[in-house]
């Protein structure tokens, strides 16, 4: 099997014969073509006269000598194998069933493998299955009423399935085209598998992780919500048993050799408990606020005459500002919203999320600014947490109260004056957002950063410093401040059979990367269980 990258194809031409483009780059005949299927797809806009499709393609030719010659005479083309990802089974019966704390991406794609192996894993989530959780998320956005365990942060899915469901990644994994193929069984549009930026948006992604959740139920395990993971006892170094309060207020003992920790990035109270059981460091991370423009704009500026050809453009955009700090955008949401995404009360928090259509008007992405360390308020593993929570308490104030975001426009942010026209950009904040200072709200270092990488960025794409710009505060939840430390196995440092997994543990960032780590993690637990 062969891999031909970089075949180009026009945006406007929707009968486009693949087989027929493949040949021609190769300079041979589509009866040498035995088979073809297209690997990735993307949109090359560097040339905003001439915007493309770009394509990779796995074929199979008549004979390995053609296949040796193509490869030799063509830099696009490799060698290349259908790798399948499986799951070992295990025969043997445990003694007890894995537990693993947390059932957003990280949780849910390691119990699913481990229900896959016959494990028969049982999940605690702290939040409402995902049908409860869209009844919350709405009444908190219509009516300001928060449940601090039922929100944007909490819940069945984690924090991604209120956020777009972007399955894009920096990191490279095999195991990323299992976690698409299961999205897609499970109910995620078939072009996940082929896009270079996979998106599932909100509204499907709600109903395919609740059809892995039964899948998981029907292998076998358990899904509790609404149970709260309190704490854990171990014995000789080794976890024996963990203590939750399930649904109804009652406290219980759940046995088990392998605790899986996929707690996510705001469970600070369970980071607080661990502080006093596991080695836990402070991590960088960023804090920021979401812009949003009109996505009109975005789509003449990326793709031109071609815009209505494609759908919604994105952008990527980074820089480092004169005093040192990087500045980057994060979970850009094209045709999306700015959710309210407060998991605490009297603190407001951000995030931005798209349908599957795209179809708003407005773009938003989060610009993040990097926060260190040194920026902390203290050494304690908790500072991080400090600093985030002070200014989700501040924007809380700044907005006056009922969970009302601080928002700004650009012009007033950077001092500029305002020329906008009388089509302004409607925030889609909800319960609402009010026109405050936002240095109210963070400290200096984040506010000069902010301003000198709008400046910048709107070199790099006229227009992003729009007077009419909306910037909405805060985003703090971007990844977690901590690291909850491990060996190269996954284990944890302190305690055997504890494996502190994804994106609150800090060794992922985003849906696919969580959804990796989860399913490594797995892969230890069973390769324990089966050297016993």
């Amino acid at each position: 099997m062969l891999r031909v990258n970089n075949v180009f194809g026009r945006v406007d031409d929707i009968s486009c014969d693949f087989k027929h483009m493949v040949a021609e780059k190769l300079g041979i005949s589509t009866a040498q073509i035995c088979s073809l299927k297209l690997a990735r797809k993307s949109i090359d806009a560097r040339k905003k006269r001439d915007v493309r499709f770009c394509y990779s393609f796995l074929i199979e030719v008549e004979n390995k000598s053609l296949e040796r010659k193509l490869v030799k005479q063509n830099s696009d083309v490799q060698e290349a194998s259908d790798f399948k990802y499986e799951i070992p089974k295990i025969g043997a019966a445990i003694n007890t069933r894995p537990v693993v704390i947390g059932f957003g991406p990280a949780g849910m794609f390691c119990a699913y493998v481990l229900a896959k192996a016959g494990l028969k894993p049982i999940v605690i989530e702290r939040g409402s299955n995902v049908e409860k959780r869209k009844e919350d998320v709405e009444l908190f956005r219509s009516k300001g009423i928060l449940n601090e365990e039922s929100n944007v942060q909490f819940g069945e899915g984690g924090a991604g399935t209120f956020s777009d469901g972007k399955l894009n990644t920096g990191i490279k994994d095999k195991r990323i085209n299992y976690v698409l193929e299961t999205f897609y069984r499970f109910g995620a549009q078939e072009s996940i598998l082929t896009d270079a930026k996979p998106h599932i948006g909100t509204d499907i992604l709600s109903l395919v992780v609740k059809r892995i959740r039964n899948e998981i139920i029907s292998l076998g395990g358990e899904v509790l919500f609404d149970t709260l993971f309190l704490s854990f006892d171990s014995d000789n170094g080794r976890v024996k048993s963990i203590t939750i309060r399930d649904s109804d207020g009652l406290i219980q003992t759940i046995n088990t050799d392998y605790l899986v920790l996929a707690i996510g990035h705001s469970a600070r109270d369970t980071v607080q408990m661990l502080l006093e059981k596991l080695e836990i460091d402070q991590k960088a991370f960023s804090i920021g606020v979401r812009i949003e423009h009109k996505q009109s704009w975005l789509n003449e500026l990326q793709y031109g005459r071609f815009a209505s050809y494609l759908p919604p453009a994105d952008y990527k955009i980074n820089c480092i500002t004169e005093k040192g700090r990087g500045v980057y955008s994060f979970c850009m949401c094209p045709g999306g919203y700015v959710v309210a995404s407060s998991s605490e009360k009297e603190t407001i928090v951000t995030n931005g999320m798209s349908y599957s259509d795209r179809s708003g008007d407005n773009c938003n992405a989060a610009i993040l600014v990097s926060v260190t360390p040194d920026d902390f308020p203290g050494d304690n593993p908790m500072a991080g947490f400090e600093l985030q929570k002070s200014i989700e308490r501040k924007a809380y104030v700044a907005g006056g109260g009922g969970y009302i975001a601080p928002s700004q426009r650009v012009a007033s942010f950077l001092g500029l004056k305002d020329h906008s026209d009388n089509e302004r950009i409607k925030g889609t904040y909800l319960p609402g957002s009010k026109c405050v200072d936002l240095c109210e709200v963070f400290p200096e270092f984040i506010v000069e950063a902010l301003k000198d990488a709008i400046k910048q960025f709107d070199k790099k794409m006229p227009g992003f410093a729009n007077p009419d710009a909306l910037l909405t505060a805060p985003e703090t939840r971007s990844s977690s401040p901590v690291r909850i430390k491990r060996e190269k196995n996954g284990e944890s440092t302190k305690v055997k059979g504890i494996y502190p997994c994804g994106e609150g543990a800090g060794y992922a960032g985003g849906i696919t990367s969580s959804a990796v780590d989860g399913i490594k993690t797995a892969e230890s637990i069973i390769y324990e269980i089966t050297k016993e």
